[in-house]
């Protein structure tokens, strides 16, 4: 029996990414302004209750304090885990608006006297989904927010947004649509070939291209591509900016996890991609020490990074957390 050609071959893996299970598990960033959380502590505790605090209180929860404090009362999120890993010098916790089972959340990581990073120009920023974004805002600058633009319908259009800053300085762009079962719900990156990036995308990712978006006015082009439509899931905001092919990339903004039934399979495809659009695998499928959940990750053409996590490996890990 004849064997199949490469060509078929090929053809039969790009399949995959189609068939796979998949849907976006976290974002990772780095924070860090321990300065910042000290101020705040200090202010919010008794003397008696400093004495107590350095003696009892952990790692994580001391950097933690006030960056918890802004995703829980400002955007209403939930602290879903925390872990502090000493032998690795580093701390992280998962917030989100739902269980890490059925939901995108945010991965906050500390690294031990790191107190600022550089989030660079190419990470645009988050987007929360919100069914009035006038009373989210109010809260916000209630809670000490900063809001850098106040909310109101886009120009030409009738979503109304706002967009507010984070303590470490990362953007959230809030959206104001009708009830959705995932309010975190764009990240934005900007890209130097939007059809390049696209193109990768649907194949690497088997995502399906939702909508684009063309503003010659403000020199810009926009894409958004994701599982399932705008209003149901995370999608991801490709944006190019006319002329501008590169962007510096800082060391805030980390990367998406997306889940994935075989990541052996999806790292042949994404190593097939990555031939002919560029980017590269940046770590081979296998299980991570200690946890043994089985993973890979890659780099798209613009050096975007993205992890693809076993599906029941990732249950089982925060199921035992």
């Amino acid at each position: 029996m004849a064997e199949a050609s490469p060509a078929a071959a090929n053809a039969e893996l790009l399949e995959w990414p189609k068939k796979d299970k998949r849907r976006f598990l976290h974002a990772v960033y780095r924070v860090g302004d321990l300065d910042r959380t000290i101020k705040y502590v200090f202010n919010t505790l008794t003397a008696p209750d400093v004495v107590d605090y350095f003696g009892c209180l952990d790692v994580l929860i001391f950097f933690c304090t006030f960056v918890f404090r802004f995703y829980t009362e400002c955007f209403g999120m939930k602290l879903l885990r925390k872990r502090d890993v000493p032998e690795e010098k580093y701390s992280n916790a998962f917030l989100g608006f739902g269980p890490e089972q059925s939901h995108f959340v945010v991965e906050l990581t500390y690294n031990y006297g790191v107190t600022s990073y550089d989030i660079g120009t190419g990470f645009g920023h988050f987007a929360i989904a919100t069914e009035d974004v006038y009373k989210l805002v109010e809260n916000i600058r209630a809670k000490g927010g900063n809001v850098t633009r106040e909310p109101g319908p886009l120009k030409g259009g009738t979503t109304h947004i706002a967009f507010v800053k984070d303590p470490d300085g990362y953007i959230f762009e809030l959206i104001q649509r009708g009830p959705t079962p995932e309010p975190l719900c764009q990240v934005m990156l900007r890209v130097g070939d939007l059809g390049r990036s696209i193109k990768f995308y649907e194949k690497a990712l088997g995502m399906k291209l939702l909508r684009t978006v063309d503003k010659p006015e403000y020199k810009y082009t926009l894409a958004m591509l994701g599982y399932a439509e705008e209003d149901q899931t995370t999608v991801l905001e490709l944006t190019y900016n006319y002329g501008v092919t590169e962007y510096t990339k800082g060391n805030a903004y980390a990367q998406v996890a997306i889940s994935t039934d075989d990541v052996y399979k999806s790292a042949e495809v994404v190593n097939l991609v990555t031939q002919e659009l560029g980017g590269k695998i940046t770590r081979q499928p296998g299980s991570i020490p200690g946890l043994n959940t089985k993973i890979t990750s890659f780099v798209d053409p613009d050096g975007w990074k993205t992890v693809l996590v076993d599906n029941e490996d990732f249950l089982k890990e925060i199921q035992s957390e």
